[in-house]
């Protein structure tokens, strides 16, 4: 009896050898019958990304067998991708997995404040299951300095555009003057630098009358900064961008003298 017993674990042994050989396709199906799918809870479920940039919303799952695998946006329960398949007429979303692998990215490029909002990840199980990713969308604005400028004529005009960071840095920065683009062409006084990829200089020599008016910085994928640059052919009582606005010693001591006049005689 104990011979036979012996010899029926060892006939299951042989058959769970053989079934993993083959790589397990029956046996881990039977066990993903039985636990079912299930999501990766490591993933963020909370994204942040600017407007004008590519959002990357993602979900593992695990064992996820044949079941197909949805996106759909919360507020109006639009299901935008199944499988690798887009279902909205919206271009900006599209599906993205590799083969062989359980991770399904939802990708919408370029993102939109009115994108805002809970995105859901959907396996198509018995009973479903479902996992909800925030997006946040914030506007990323660029930074140029004061809104006005003033520079006495001979002066250089000297802006520098701060684009801020994000995980997707501008692919470029173009600089306006008057609504137009600001170019090299018969500009022999133009000089744009770019120092860094969020960083741009814009430096006019010897600047005369000519060259007030508004100056534009445009990042790509992030809302412009504007400065009004004003030309004088005189001083004028704002600080100009070649001095200091540090009063003079002499100054300071009339200023000092007159409050002292004006405390003593109260």
């Amino acid at each position: 009896m104990m011979k036979l017993f012996l010899w029926i674990l060892a006939l299951v042994e042989m058959v769970s050898l053989a079934y993993t050989n083959e790589g397990g396709s029956e046996l881990e199906a039977t066990r993903d019958y039985f636990t079912g799918p299930s999501f990766d809870i490591s993933l963020p479920t909370i994204s942040t990304v600017a407007a004008g940039q590519t959002a990357y919303l993602q979900c593992k799952v695990r064992l996820q067998g044949d079941r197909k695998v949805s996106w759909i946006r919360q507020r109006d329960l639009h299901i935008l991708t199944v499988g690798t398949l887009t279902y909205t007429n919206d271009a900006r979303f599209s599906a993205v997995h590799v083969p062989g692998t359980d991770t399904w990215t939802l990708r919408l490029k370029p993102v939109q404040v009115r994108d805002a909002g809970t995105y859901e990840c959907q396996v198509s199980s018995e009973p479903k299951i479902s996992r909800s990713v925030l997006l946040n969308v914030v506007v990323a604005k660029a930074k140029i300095g004061p809104p006005e400028l003033f520079i006495k004529v001979g002066s250089d005009i000297n802006l520098t555009c701060l684009a801020p960071q994000s995980s997707e840095p501008p692919s470029f920065i173009t600089w306006h003057h008057a609504g137009q683009v600001l170019n090299f062409v018969n500009r022999p006084r133009l000089h744009i630098d770019r120092r860094t990829v969020d960083v741009s200089r814009l430096i006019i020599k010897n600047a005369n009358p000519n060259d007030s008016g508004n100056y534009t910085c445009s990042p790509d994928g992030v809302e412009p900064a504007s400065v009004f640059v004003h030309v004088l052919s005189g001083e004028h009582p704002a600080a100009m961008q070649h001095g200091s606005a540090t009063p003079s010693a002499s100054s300071l001591i009339v200023i000092i003298s007159i409050l002292m006049i004006l405390v003593t005689s109260l």
